[in-house]
């Protein structure tokens, strides 16, 4: 059973695609060559995700340790890196590697969506998203 509530980590699921997903800005076709034109060449969206980062490292600060230590052990076993019966290994793992900065190592996973969604699946918790 988990401590820390599905609908937490759903919530981290969508924050995690918002800024996770920033697209390129793409300027209509003038007929000009970019190659030639540098400045008219497509560049990344910044500061997209910011809003989205913000309010996830927030939920992450206002979790206790242990819910912490739950999300990050979730990503790990969306991730393949322990099995449904090895949960309580994953967690005492998560335990012992706790730190504060929780949310910096999670938003550096680019596929952390998509783990925490395998992981929760393994405790039959789904995401509407």
């Amino acid at each position: 059973m988990l401590n820390v509530s599905g609908e937490t980590v759903c919530r981290l699921v969508e924050l995690a695609q918002a800024f996770q997903s920033q697209e390129a800005i793409v300027l209509p076709d003038d007929g000009s060559n970019p190659i030639d034109q540098p400045g008219d060449a497509p560049m990344p969206a910044t500061g997209a995700g910011e809003p989205s980062q913000a309010e996830f490292r927030t939920i992450i600060a206002d979790l206790e340790p242990d819910q912490q230590t739950e999300v990050v052990a979730l990503m790990w076993l969306g991730r393949g890196d322990f099995q449904e019966d090895d949960w309580d290994g994953a967690l005492r793992l998560a335990r012992d590697e706790w730190t504060p900065e929780t949310a910096d190592y999670l938003l550096g996973h680019p596929l952390l969506a998509e783990y925490l969604v395998e992981g929760l699946a393994v405790f039959g918790v789904s995401c509407d998203l």
